[in-house]
């Protein structure tokens, strides 16, 4: 087994016995901890807008990072990682902004409804109202239409993969590409990944388990592609994906497979496994140097796929 990276392991060490898993700790106290963990700084933007957009589910926060003022930047919808059931766009808004930083979008956090409070597929119609939203909105918030691309880390990566998926079957919004981050993707708990890293760390299958369960239900039998992707038989069609994994990581396997079936499918698909760190590390980028690099990297790609489409536009022309 490929050994953590020495600032990975200095931080777990760190957090003592204080850390209860999700699933042990209940909805109520995980909420808390999330809350209460320090609000580190992330990249400073040029302009940082909330709004409240009329959803399906009622009104919808979102928040628009803009790194620049440059006119017709693209833009990426952003969905925020948490098990569905806890999270905010201000519990995750360095990551956001990380994310505007190294991809140069305009990146739009979507501040979905939680589980158990709001079931399946709640979370799943609004992540892709938002995308429907942030394209009739491109002239407005001064970005590319032609180029929208959505991300999401753990859960987040999930309501991507599903919002892909629904924008193939119903002609929704034309994407970039979708940008799946250690994503939590299935509830098999059958996988190498899953046994091998069940206590963890930083999540446990235990917490994958009882996080999907209290979104989509119980039974397995109801699930439906949009909400657990991998049942999808069909995967041609879909958006380009970039997928990013790290090597301790229970959910490391079942994102990689999907990755490996969408490019099987004939979706051109980059898969990026990160020795030495753990589910979230991308989190840590002001303390972990691995989580700087892939950061660097995943930007790269992320650019070169936006610059790429505004290119073949522009040869169409």
């Amino acid at each position: 087994m490929t050994a953590l990276d020495p600032d990975v392991a200095a931080y777990l060490a760190g957090r003592g016995e204080t850390w209860v898993p999700m699933h042990v700790a209940g909805i109520e106290a995980s909420r808390a901890a999330l809350a209460a963990l320090p609000r580190r700084e992330g990249p400073a933007m040029h302009h940082v807008e909330d709004r409240v957009v009329d959803g399906p589910h009622g009104p919808l926060r979102l928040r628009v990072y803009r790194p620049s003022a440059e006119p017709g930047l693209p833009a990426i919808a952003y969905f925020h990682g948490g098990g569905m059931v806890i999270g905010s766009i201000d519990d995750f808004d360095v990551l956001a902004r990380l994310l505007a930083e190294a991809s140069g979008a305009v990146v739009v956090s979507v501040d979905y409804r939680l589980a158990p409070e709001h079931v399946y597929p709640v979370a799943t119609e609004e992540a892709y109202f938002a995308v429907q939203w942030l394209a009739g909105a491109a002239a407005e918030l001064g970005v590319d239409a032609g180029r929208i691309a959505v991300a999401g880390d753990s859960a987040g990566a999930t309501l991507a993969a599903g919002v892909a998926l629904r924008t193939r079957d119903e002609g929704g919004t034309p994407l970039v590409f979708q940008l799946h981050l250690y994503a939590g993707i299935d509830r098999d708990d059958t996988r190498p990944s899953v046994r091998e890293h069940a206590d963890g760390p930083i999540i446990t299958a235990g917490d994958f388990a009882w996080a999907t369960s209290l979104y989509l239900g119980p039974d397995p039998e109801r699930d439906h592609p949009y909400g657990v992707p991998t049942l999808a038989r069909d995967l041609s069609g879909l958006a380009d994906a970039i997928v990013v994994t790290a090597s301790h990581d229970p959910a490391r396997d079942g994102a990689e497979e999907y990755g490996e079936r969408m490019r099987a499918a004939g979706t051109q698909v980059a898969l990026l496994r990160y020795p030495g760190v753990a589910h979230g590390f991308l989190m840590h980028a002001d303390r972990h140097e691995r989580a700087r690099l892939a950061l660097a990297e995943i930007g790269g790609l992320v650019r070169a796929k936006l610059t790429a489409r505004a290119g073949s536009r522009t040869t169409r022309r």
